[in-house]
């Protein structure tokens, strides 16, 4: 009989749950609404109605294990403060679904969790060491150190969004000054784009694709049009990919690691973006390192997310 796991993604809007065989092929998936703004125990029940969906379709003895990836800090199966869900300080989201379920939980953060899809099933698979990087809404990132996750002490390793580029840049939904994430996130993006366009008088394919509208800006729009070759969206994207690489280049000096893997929803723009992240992360390193650098595009796509939990009991 093949072994079944389930592979949950915990996002702020969505509760995405896969079954996920053991070679990491996503076999039926189901989604509802998170109900965030209910709290926990609400988000709790949404996650139990997608669990109880796959017991239905497969039955609950063929399942192995559960993971679940929650954004957030995650230590030891408790789910700390994460973002964008209602009256959540603490909750040992592991041990409730655990009492729920009677099956085996483990938990651990979404951004680690698509670092390991990438590492057992992925662009990582060659690598025993790399960063992972998801450049999307934030720029977050998992560590994978001899093909494991790193987590430090308080399981908080790996915010690479929040390295900070320049002390007197501009202020960050952290609350610090000069992260990445402040410069190259998607709602930085969008709004660059928009003044540029507001202040240039060059005719922009961006214009014609959000028809006018600056509400409409978003990443998937500037790449589209990058690669009909408009100027103002090589350059905002080119910024991008060089500012990324200048902080991607500290945590690679710190941690003694040469290879980085992109995923995320940003991480489908043009190729020139890579070349970007790559020169300017070779330009930054300590110069033994500069010849093994290398910047890979993730593999697994939106798929990463139940395919990393699920690779958590795998």
């Amino acid at each position: 009989m093949q072994k079944l796991f389930l592979g949950i993604d915990l996002g702020a809007t969505t509760v995405k749950t896969g079954c996920v065989s053991s070679e990491g092929k996503i076999l039926s998936e189901t989604k509802v609404s998170t109900e965030a703004h209910l709290g926990p125990n609400a988000v709790v029940q949404q996650i139990i109605k997608t669990v109880d969906s796959m017991f239905e379709q497969y039955g609950k003895d063929s399942f192995e294990a559960i993971g679940i990836g929650a954004p957030g800090i995650v230590n030891n199966g408790i789910v700390k403060a994460p973002p964008n869900i209602s009256s959540w300080d603490e909750v040992n989201l592991q041990n409730e679904i655990h009492q729920i379920t009677g099956i085996k939980v483990i938990v651990e953060n979404d951004a680690n969790c698509a670092a390991l899809a990438e590492a057992k099933f992925g662009a990582g698979v060659h690598y025993k060491n790399f960063l992972f990087v998801i450049w999307g809404t934030g720029v977050g990132g998992g560590i994978i150190l001899d093909r494991k996750i790193y987590h430090g002490p308080n399981g908080g390793a790996g915010e690479i969004g929040h390295t900070t580029i320049d002390f007197n840049g501009p202020e960050c939904n952290c609350g610090n000054r000069g992260c990445i994430e402040a410069y190259i996130g998607q709602r930085y993006l969008s709004q660059r784009t928009k003044e540029l366009l507001q202040k240039s008088n060059v005719q922009s394919k961006i214009i014609e694709l959000i028809e006018g509208d600056f509400n409409k800006i978003e990443p998937h729009v500037i790449s589209l049009a990058a690669e009909q070759g408009d100027t103002i969206a090589i350059e905002i994207l080119s910024e991008a990919g060089t500012l990324l690489g200048y902080a991607l280049s500290n945590v690679s000096n710190i941690l003694d690691l040469e290879t980085v893997i992109i995923g995320g929803g940003i991480s489908a723009a043009p190729q020139f973006v890579y070349d970007a992240i790559t020169t300017s992360l070779q330009s930054r390193v300590l110069k033994p390192h500069r010849p093994n650098i290398q910047v890979l595009r993730a593999k697994l796509g939106n798929s990463a997310g139940i395919i990393g939990a699920a690779s958590l009991v795998i």
